[in-house]
């Protein structure tokens, strides 16, 4: 049996978790020519580009298509709970879906920014969602209390 068994050392278990150990690569891979690693740059930022405009769709353009098919489906049917439903069900559907687009593409960024010549471990998704989360989050608030709430005082009176 193994020495890191957890009934040995009294139910914790010694040593490094699976999946945690660090990464070896097999050898240095060839570099390409320095046009090939420019070309491969430029594309690792058309890469970036086309990932963040593609999560900038999760803060505002799929939300309200999803509320503006919703709203249409309550007028056809009459019924304001199948439009909600509609209009719920398919806006987690098309922000998972762009999420996951949007996990391939990283995947790919840190590919072709490899190739590159850079040493790129980590991806760009985490740090472009936090940032958009907090633009956009930013920009509601702003909306909400300064252009749209008690602020604003066109319109009243």
């Amino acid at each position: 049996m193994a020495g890191n068994d957890p009934t040995e050392t009294g139910g914790l278990f010694i040593g490094r978790r699976p999946g945690t150990a660090p990464l070896r690569y097999r050898g240095k891979p060839a570099t390409g020519s320095p046009v090939r690693r420019r070309l491969d740059a430029l594309l690792a930022g058309a890469i970036l580009v086309v990932e963040a405009l593609l999560l900038t769709t999760i803060w505002g353009p799929q939300p309200a298509g999803w509320l503006w098919i919703g709203s249409h489906v309550f007028h056809a049917t009459g019924s304001v709970t199948f439009g909600i439903l509609v209009a719920f069900v398919g806006m987690l559907t098309t922000i998972f879906s762009t999420i996951a687009i949007a996990m391939r593409l990283d995947r790919v960024w840190k590919l072709v920014r490899r190739a590159s010549g850079h040493e790129q471990k980590k991806g760009a998704l985490e740090p472009m969602v936090v940032t958009s989360m907090v633009i956009a989050g930013s920009a509601f608030l702003l909306w909400f209390l300064i252009i749209h709430g008690p602020g604003n005082l066109v319109g009243k009176g």
